[in-house]
């Protein structure tokens, strides 16, 4: 039986059981947990230095109002950054692959955001709709179009993150399997071909947590307009 490209994007089952809610809860059992030592280990050094720096990046920009969610958005970082990357390991299931779960994730954030603008400020929130000075015939379209960006931002957000993570992972099977086939009847070709393999790994790494960042990242901007 012939396998699809696309079939290592399908859920784990076992027993006809997803075994999906495994995959998300397992990013949470790797990171190690503090303790109530005087001194730190190495790992729970870094992994602090880590999200102190990102937290100080991400709402550096916002005003204190914000500052209540850096628990949550540094907490997002962390769980995407850590699905991503594990993905990329062989014979793993990378869940932000999924639409269905990027969009869980970003419609209620954003949803969030938006509330809270226009429950503080509604008139400022409602002030994005309709740029000032603009001409009084083109009132009704700009706001029909100020309002569909509105709504498309979260689908923009899980689409981003599930495109990039989809084209990397097949762009690494197809290069693999490239590879594997030339191994018997073109060994150079086969060597030039993992080598190529190899760099697209590490480029997906780096796509990888690049994207993890840039989720929380528009999370935030979405947050800092509407506080």
């Amino acid at each position: 039986m012939t396998l699809s490209f696309f079939d290592q994007f399908m859920s784990p089952t076992f027993l006809g059981i997803p075994l999906i809610a495994l995959a998300l809860s397992l990013p949470w059992i790797l990171y190690p947990q503090p303790s109530a030592r005087w001194l730190n280990n190495r790992p729970l050094t870094l992994q602090n230095w880590f999200i102190g720096r990102f937290t100080q990046q991400i709402f550096q920009p916002l005003s204190p109002a914000g500052h209540h969610w850096a628990l949550i958005l540094a907490s997002l970082m962390m769980f995407l950054f850590t699905l991503n990357v594990l993905g990329l390991l062989p014979y793993t299931f990378t869940p932000t692959t999924q639409l269905s779960m990027n969009m869980g994730l970003a419609v209620p954030l954003w949803l969030a955001t938006v509330i809270i603008g226009m429950r503080n400020q509604p008139t400022h929130a409602l002030g994005h709709l309709l740029p000032e000075g603009t001409p009084t015939l083109l009132i009704p379209v700009l706001i029909i179009i100020e309002t569909i960006s509105l709504f498309i931002r979260p689908l923009a957000l899980g689409v981003r993150l599930t495109a990039n993570l989809t084209a990397g992972h097949l762009l690494i099977q197809l290069i693999a399997t490239a590879a594997f086939v030339l191994a018997s009847t073109a060994p150079t070709l086969a060597i030039l071909t993992t080598m190529l393999l190899f760099l697209l790994t590490l480029l997906e790494i780096a796509v990888a947590m690049i994207q993890a960042y840039v989720f929380v990242l528009l999370l935030s901007l979405y947050l800092q307009e509407n506080i």
